[in-house]
């Protein structure tokens, strides 16, 4: 469903990713683990084709992110670490421009738009202009108008941040069923619980490098998730002194 194959990113100097591979299925749900600037945000903006790597390809659903970009945008939605909206448009009218931009059918506009706002409890703001949402209210239009068109790959970079536990607990639960339903969600998070809660898969990065690509339990090794990453990233915290 989603292939990554030997991708490479370069910015002067610095080499951000260096030759990453990975692929996932229908039916998955895959984490990016890693600490700040470890590459995770780098590689899934070449996954989008926002960036073009310098080596390797993205594949969506069988087609080329950087050859064959409308067809393959039309399988994915993106979700980055910063909602970003127009802040005179309404939410209304922001869903209604993203439900042109893929195409959908007024009918099927209006199905979707009732069913995404039921679900991100939108009703009573989407005719408020988006200056004046709170973050979380910006993060919700943003995770509502990226699964409109039903994607079959959902990228997500940090996707909890700001939302309420009621909402994240709706997030999570989408991430689920969109891989149940056939598709496959990548996202970046330094929650260690959401992956637990809910990946299948886990990649850990550190300086543009796969240090490793599993299962959680694969990962964790009969220890709790936390020491097993921070061990591979060699960020392993000293033991609190006696008496602490």
């Amino acid at each position: 469903m989603l292939s990554i194959r030997g991708v490479t990113k370069k910015f002067g100097s610095l080499t951000a990713v260096d030759n990453l591979t990975l692929d996932l299925p229908a039916g998955h749900v895959h984490a990016f683990l890693g600490p700040n600037g470890a590459g995770k945000t780098t590689t899934i903006r070449m996954c989008t084709g926002l960036l073009r790597p310098d080596a390797g390809s993205v594949t969506v659903g069988g087609f080329d992110v950087a050859t064959q970009g409308v067809d393959a945008r039309k399988l994915l939605a993106y979700v980055p670490d910063e909602p970003y909206l127009y802040d005179r448009l309404t939410g209304r009218e922001f869903l209604d421009f993203t439900g042109r931009v893929y195409g959908l059918t007024r009918e099927l506009y209006e199905q979707r738009l009732a069913e995404v706002s039921a679900q991100f409890s939108l009703d009573g703001f989407l005719d408020q202009l988006a200056d004046g949402y709170s973050h979380g209210m910006r993060q919700r239009v943003v995770l509502a108008a990226a699964v409109l068109h039903k994607p079959k790959v959902l990228i997500v970079d940090e996707p909890l941040v700001g939302l309420d536990p009621k909402h994240i607990r709706i997030v999570l639960a989408l991430l689920r069923a969109i891989a149940d339903g056939g598709g496959c969600v990548l996202m970046s998070t330094h929650s260690l619980a959401t992956v637990e809660g809910v990946c299948d898969g886990v990649s850990v990065m550190d300086h543009g490098k796969m240090i490793t690509s599993g299962t959680v339990a694969s990962l964790k090794g009969g220890r709790d998730l936390e020491s097993s990453f921070l061990a591979l990233t060699e960020h392993e915290a000293p033991p609190a002194p006696r008496g602490a």
